[in-house]
């Protein structure tokens, strides 16, 4: 009997012994456990925000959660320039001539990508954080402000040397071209240095840029003037439906904002008309043809398109440009056919002119040594 008592007693011992060990080792663990860090809510007090700009990253592996914090930082620069693009309409406006409505916002986002991905070269993965209830991993990027600020003040100074060059270059130069070139250039430069200046004001926690010495518009404005009043360009059609597809070319690069007179190449200005005392100095010439084509439809009638033309310089004769398309087109009757594949051609034949018309004045793009293949086939010949 005292036997059994003692074992009883032994093993009451135990139990109690293992509760204690139990209990000591699994408050060794909760008073281990770290506590989620403060900056995963984007607030740390080893990086405070008015030296550093933070951002947080969260994801189920650690190089996705260090990619989304980067992505986290960039996000607030592409916002401020978002905002300040409306600042920037008319150059937006005369840099996408020719362009469709979906290529347009390209721009926007070339502008950003210049000094976003220059900017984040100052920014890096400060600290990194498991949960392990979640399987989450957390990484913390930032951008020390004193030191992005030196580097983005210093490229903005560069850009202002550049634009102060290139502007006195265009006002001193007798050479039209080259004065649209460098003013354009100058422009250019301009609206890059403005979005360095957005990216200032993000990283200065006192949210100030460093004021411009000329503004995107009235520069932008100085540019139409010089494009007004120093170019004008001619356009001749030949071939089928000449004086319609001639209307719309004309019509088309005006939309474009580049300089076209409607009056005839060789043939006087009006006096006192808006080309009086201008002379063409490019000649949009080239040829159309549409005709019928035999296809084995029993509902719809086709018609096939071409056009070829070239940009001269009437000064020197030398082709600066050319443009070839063709095309085919179908409807239910063979004049709506004819309808539909002229509103086509005039529509791409437009934008593909407009576009090498504002390269080579711009100087963004280099005449072409030769002619490019014919779109349209030799004349009695047919295609299908």
């Amino acid at each position: 009997m005292i036997q059994r008592v003692q074992m009883l007693r032994t093993r009451a011992i135990q139990i109690l012994l293992l509760g204690v060990v139990a209990g000591f080792l699994n408050g060794c663990v909760r008073f281990g456990h770290s506590p989620d860090p403060s900056w995963i809510e984007g607030v740390s007090r080893e990086y405070p925000p008015d030296q550093y700009l933070l951002g947080v990253g969260q994801a189920e592996s650690r190089p996705a959660a260090a990619e989304r914090a980067y992505a986290a930082v960039a996000k607030i620069f592409k916002a401020q320039i978002n905002a300040q693009s409306r600042d920037w309409e008319s150059y937006m406006v005369l840099e996408n001539r020719g362009k469709a409505s979906a290529e347009r916002r390209v721009t926007l986002d070339q502008l950003t990508s210049v000094s976003t991905d220059k900017v984040l070269e100052n920014v890096r993965i400060m600290d990194t954080w498991f949960e392990a209830r979640s399987g989450q991993h957390y990484a913390m990027a930032g951008m020390d402000r004193a030191q992005a600020a030196t580097a983005v003040l210093e490229r903005i100074a560069e850009l202002d040397g550049t634009v102060e060059t290139q502007l006195k270059e265009s006002r001193q130069t007798q050479d039209k071209l080259a004065r649209v070139r460098n003013l354009r250039r100058a422009v250019k430069n301009l609206v890059v240095r403005e979005v360095y200046n957005a990216d200032l004001r993000v990283i200065r926690t006192t949210g100030r840029g460093l004021d411009p010495a000329y503004r995107v518009g009235e520069l932008t404005a100085e540019l139409e003037q010089l494009l007004t009043s120093s170019l004008v360009i001619g356009v001749e059609v030949a071939g089928d439906q000449t004086e319609a597809v001639r209307r719309a070319v004309i019509e088309g690069l005006v939309r474009e904002g580049l300089p076209v007179t409607a009056r005839r190449v060789g043939s006087e200005a009006a006096p006192g008309g808006v080309d009086s005392g201008k002379v063409t100095e490019l000649l949009v010439k080239g040829r159309v043809r549409l005709w019928d084509v035999d296809v084995p439809d029993p509902q719809f009638k086709y018609v096939r398109w071409c056009s070829d033309f070239v940009i001269v310089d009437i000064g020197t004769q030398r082709m600066v440009g050319a443009v070839s398309r063709g095309g085919r087109e179908g409807h239910l009757t063979a004049g709506e056919a004819v309808a539909k594949a002229l509103r086509v051609m005039q529509q791409e034949l437009t934008s593909d002119l407009a576009r090498t018309l504002a390269g080579y004045v711009y100087g963004d793009m280099d005449p072409p040594a030769s002619v490019p293949p014919a779109a349209c086939p030799r004349v009695g010949g047919q295609a299908g």
